[in-house]
């Protein structure tokens, strides 16, 4: 109901909930459920999240044949407890080379684009997202999304710009930015600046 109310007052590109990886090879209804949209929020794509290259692989092809979605998004930047404590989301920030193997793993494995959402590190003294975007462009992301604040940060704070426009700088992929983004003059500086 909320992408189809987000697509009715002009959204692009809608991307579901994020669901876990294990979840979805246990064929655990709940989590399917997670995976569901309709044709009229297209383009769509399903968001995964998991540390195991070849669960992620196995997990997007399951997405695929289920849903067909559009595309495939990798979350590297939720900070929530019980994601992080499986090595998901956030915590793949801190373990670049098996970041960069989920992201290879499930590109290789699905014939749609794949997409990565990340924060620009873990927390102020190990920022980087700069490193981080070229190896996901390096490995076959179409697109990254930046949450501008740390792991650390939670949802608090003020988002670092400056992080994210230079991230855009670096790569050839376009990089998506988010946070404290509150109003159409907020998204219209955010272009002009970055």
């Amino acid at each position: 109901m909320f992408r189809g109310l987000c697509k009715e007052m002009g959204a692009d590109v809608m991307v579901t909930e994020f669901v876990s990886s294990e979840g979805i090879l246990r064929r655990d209804d709940r989590t399917r459920k997670y995976t569901e949209f309709d044709d009229g929020q297209r383009p769509v794509g399903v968001q995964l999240f998991g540390a195991n290259p070849e669960a992620m692989a196995e997990a997007a092809r399951k997405v695929i044949d289920w849903k067909q979605p559009d595309f495939i998004d990798i979350n590297f930047g939720c900070p929530v407890n019980k994601v992080v404590s499986k090595n998901g989301g956030s915590s793949m920030l801190r373990d670049c080379p098996l970041l960069a193997a989920v992201a290879s793993a499930v590109a290789r494995a699905v014939p749609i684009p794949v997409t990565a959402k990340i924060r620009i590190g873990w927390d102020e003294q190990t920022v980087n997202a700069r490193e981080v975007v070229r190896i996901l462009e390096d490995v076959g992301m179409g697109a990254v999304t930046i949450h501008g604040r740390t792991r650390a940060q939670g949802y608090g704070g003020e988002a670092n710009w400056d992080v994210i426009g230079e991230c855009a700088e670096l790569v050839k992929i376009p990089v998506i930015g988010n946070g404290d983004l509150a109003s159409g003059r907020d998204i219209e500086r955010r272009l002009r600046e970055t």
